[in-house]
């Protein structure tokens, strides 16, 4: 392999929904070295933020039944039993929800943690408080899938933050999803909730590292070692 084939399978692709965003910012770094150097140095060292923040690297999802993986890159922010939101209609117990959350220097591309098929997409507005706080799972703006699995259904909610503006959407209700597979993105730091169907542990521990795709958050068949994996 060539040295620039090496430097450039080490440079993630960028998702088209962030050309308009980077093309923005480069166009403003470009009038901002018109008015002042510095200022235009400035600018690209935020063109650069913004295509890094806008990247889709290639995740290799294990794949088997049973398997419930990250749909977030962050950090595990929160593990606890609470009540589901209504529209995810979950019912009126408390579930396990482990929560990821995405700082503006994640990657912001999501997956889905399971396969299955999306019963239910539910879009509710609200506030954009800091999506770190536990209340922002009820007050802030957030866009929730429900996907049924023959080992229960799964809510996952992607919760706009205290930057984050638009919450985007690649999917829609009825359609069948593999695990790992895009189903959206939330521009510029949020929060990703995973209600887990009741009685389920998770395998992960709040403060740990969480790659989308990649990352085991819980697993029905415990004991069962056969697993494969999947590059998309």
């Amino acid at each position: 392999m060539s040295i620039g084939n090496s430097i450039r399978a080490q440079i993630p692709p960028i998702h088209p929904e962030g050309y308009p965003f980077i093309g923005g910012f480069a166009l403003g770094s470009l009038i901002l070295f018109w008015i002042w150097t510095p200022l235009g140095w400035i600018g690209t060292l935020l063109t650069i933020w913004c295509a890094l923040f806008f990247r889709d690297p290639v995740r290799v999802t294990p794949v088997r039944e049973g398997i419930v993986v990250a749909p977030a890159d962050g950090r595990v922010s929160m593990i606890t039993q609470v009540l589901p939101p209504a529209e995810l209609g979950l019912g009126d117990r408390p579930l396990p929800r482990v929560s990821i959350f995405m700082s503006v220097f994640n990657c912001h591309v999501n997956r889905s943690p399971v396969a299955g098929r999306i019963d239910r997409i539910a879009y509710r507005p609200g506030k954009f408080i800091n999506a770190e706080l536990d209340k922002a799972s009820e007050d802030n703006e957030r866009n929730s899938l429900v996907i049924s699995t023959p080992n229960g259904r799964i809510g996952v909610i992607q919760i706009a933050g205290l930057v984050a503006r638009r919450i985007v959407s690649f999917v829609r209700e009825g359609q069948s999803i593999g695990a790992g597979e895009r189903f959206g993105l939330i521009r510029f730091g949020s929060r990703l909730d995973v209600y887990l169907p009741e009685g389920t542990s998770a395998l992960v521990s709040e403060g740990q590292t969480a790659v989308a795709g990649e990352t085991i958050l819980a697993d029905f068949r415990l004991g069962d070692p056969g697993r494969t994996y999947r590059a998309d």
